[in-house]
């Protein structure tokens, strides 16, 4: 299965800024598409978030739009700025060796997004991981064979954790199956830390740890991981992300992120409390001690 980048989310945004500046002034698409000579396909894609906009072509719409106030043209023009530039700014560029394009996409939203909800079958959420193991984790995937390789990927794990830590942390929601306290990665000593680690992070404010024990039987989100990213302001931006062997999945239809929505929903339901989570996780460690 092929991996499908996310459209940008902040190219969203001004496309989204743009159809309502469009619906307000009764116009439509067809008459966008006149303004700028092209197709209604090519108004309906800038208006997903699928293509760029050029600032002749933003100037010409913000004209036929009426969109005379200042603020609302600068912020049209910053969003069309940012969202035509590649983020080449960010620190991960420099792992760019080790970084397939679809990890790098999540990396970028992850930058701008304020929260991210996660379920985990079997692995702790990388953010959430220690470097052993992380390391583990890396080389089981066989993805890269050299130890420079490995330990430059367990530093780009390390290095996305800033992001709950941080200036302006991202909240964090993660529901974790009762499999991820008991799959041994790296065994027990590594285990061991690990947990010690998710009992540690279980205390900073913007953190939410659940765990949905083996006794709460089937559920209905219980076929496989997925993470939901939720950014400012519109929330008809959020996006999915699942992951399989051979690539990420990004999923971006409203319908279908507002049934992953439902699903993180029932699964925070359906596991325990975060005190009683707790209590299991630091429970576990206990049974990894020598």
């Amino acid at each position: 299965m092929p991996n499908v980048k996310p459209s940008t989310v902040l190219g969203r945004q001004l496309g989204d800024e743009l159809r309502r500046f469009r619906e307000a002034a009764s116009l439509t698409t067809q008459d966008a598409a006149e303004v700028l000579d092209c197709t209604k396909g090519k108004i309906s894609r800038i208006e997903n978030g699928h293509v760029p906009v050029r600032t002749p072509d933003l100037n010409a719409l913000m004209g036929a739009y009426r969109v005379d106030d200042d603020d609302a043209r600068k912020r049209l023009e910053a969003l069309a700025r940012k969202a035509n530039r590649r983020r080449r700014e960010g620190w991960w560029h420099q792992y760019d060796s080790v970084l397939g394009d679809a990890y790098r996409d999540q990396i970028e939203l992850e930058a701008i997004c304020d929260s991210v909800r996660t379920y985990q079958v079997q692995l702790v959420p990388g953010l959430l991981q220690t470097p052993e193991y992380g390391r583990a984790v890396t080389v089981a995937s066989r993805s890269w064979q050299s130890p420079e390789e490995i330990e430059q990927f367990v530093q780009v794990r390390l290095a996305r954790q800033e992001r709950l830590t941080g200036d302006s942390p991202m909240e964090f929601w993660a529901v974790l199956s009762e499999g991820v306290l008991r799959q041994q990665v790296g065994g027990p000593e590594v285990m061991r830390g690990q947990l010690e680690q998710l009992a540690a992070l279980a205390d900073l404010p913007n953190l939410t740890i659940q765990v949905l024990p083996f006794s709460r039987g089937a559920y209905s989100g219980m076929f496989g991981p997925y993470l939901l990213m939720r950014f400012p302001q519109v929330a008809s931006l959020d996006l999915v992300l699942t992951e399989t062997p051979t690539g990420n999945i990004w999923i971006e239809r409203e319908p279908e992120v507002a049934h992953y929505r439902a699903l993180f929903d029932d699964a925070r339901m359906s596991a325990l409390p975060p005190t009683e989570s707790l209590t299991l996780i630091q429970r576990a460690v206990k049974e990894y001690r020598p």
